[in-house]
């Protein structure tokens, strides 16, 4: 790796699969510490398009990619089942990673990912951006500071009508290179976001999925969560909904807070907002994922949560997709990284 202390960190986009490849190229462009440097995807076509209309170089091959000396890092945005290959390469090659999530399609390959970087020396970074934004950044402060006394209750929602207005890409339907359906995209979000507030690891995972458009995987998906101390968590995910379909709730011993049935703000009541329904002022937001990343390159930031958060993700999913698979209740791991 070239020493980063006085350049600008150059940046590769490694695939253009999913629908966040241009929105990170465009973060790093806008990032006053990162360029763009080239892009490349496994389909000739696609890698063609991709970096014409970025308007950078367009790399072959992910090796050709991998060994220019002008890039020390790379935006991963290849189809799921792609990831762990694209970005072990990466790794080895010394290049400082950020992935669209998932980071990998099982438990075992993200830890496998997650070790290799540490041994490495590079950054890895996955891209969990509700996290950051000032809405969950208030609510988790509030269920962290006891505002709700014990929470036991947490539902997200998010939803989009990707397959009903026809611009979500009908390569999200294939259930190996997306490893999944809805709750495998979208629903990553809701999942992390209920793991946020009730906890990385419930006991049993029940999932319902739907397909409203007749595609192989599903376009509607509720996932439920148990956890050990009695708290139910329910993630909610779909294609086929109008848009602005956020939701957020929160119910505790002592207070609750809601955003998104019908009113388009934070509110709280009980406890410490009183007994009527009142406004939530929300913090400032929180350093990106993207932001975290290039902060850690710098050597500035500390990823072990972002990615002690990812592989809890990944452990979340994929209980889910079993339960939905086979019906039944499924037993959540509770190994590995802590």
């Amino acid at each position: 790796m070239r020493d980063l202390i006085d350049d600008m960190i150059g940046v590769g986009v490694a695939g253009f699969w999913h629908v966040h490849a241009d929105d990170y190229a465009r973060e790093t462009t806008a990032h006053g510490g990162t360029r763009l440097v080239a892009a490349w995807d496994p389909h000739e076509e696609r890698a063609r398009e991709g970096a014409r209309r970025l308007g950078t170089d367009h790399a072959e091959t992910l090796d050709a990619l991998l060994a220019r000396p002008d890039v020390d890092a790379i935006t991963v945005t290849t189809a799921t089942n792609e990831h762990t290959d694209v970005i072990r390469r990466a790794i080895a090659a010394g290049k400082h990673v950020f992935t669209e999530k998932l980071l990998a399609p099982t438990v075992a390959e993200c830890e496998e990912l997650v070790d290799a970087a540490q041994r490495q020396g590079v950054a890895l970074v996955v891209s969990l951006p509700r996290l950051s934004e000032p809405l969950i950044v208030t609510a988790s402060r509030l269920v962290d500071d006891g505002s709700l006394g014990d929470v036991t209750y947490a539902r997200v929602r998010m939803a989009h009508d990707g397959w009903l207005g026809g611009w979500l890409p009908e390569r999200f339907a294939d259930p190996v290179a997306a490893i999944g359906g809805a709750f495998s995209d979208l629903g990553c979000h809701p999942a992390y976001l209920v793991q946020r507030f009730l906890g990385a690891r419930p006991d049993r995972v029940t999932a319902s999925y739907g397909r409203v458009t007749g595609r192989t995987v599903e376009d509607n998906a509720v996932v439920t969560a148990r956890y050990s101390n009695g708290a139910l968590g329910v993630a909610e995910a779909s294609f086929v909904t109008t848009p602005g379909a956020f939701a957020l709730e929160l119910r505790g011993t002592e207070a609750s807070l809601l955003f998104g049935f019908g009113r388009e703000e934070l509110i709280g009541k009980g406890g410490r907002f009183g007994d009527a329904w009142t406004s939530v002022p929300l913090a400032s937001d929180a350093s990106s994922p993207f932001e975290l990343w290039v902060d850690a390159i710098r050597g500035d930031a500390d990823t072990t949560k972002n990615l002690h958060a990812a592989i809890d993700l990944t452990r979340f999913v994929v209980a889910a997709n079993t339960a939905a698979t086979t019906g039944e209740a499924t037993v959540v791991d509770q190994g590995g990284h802590a």
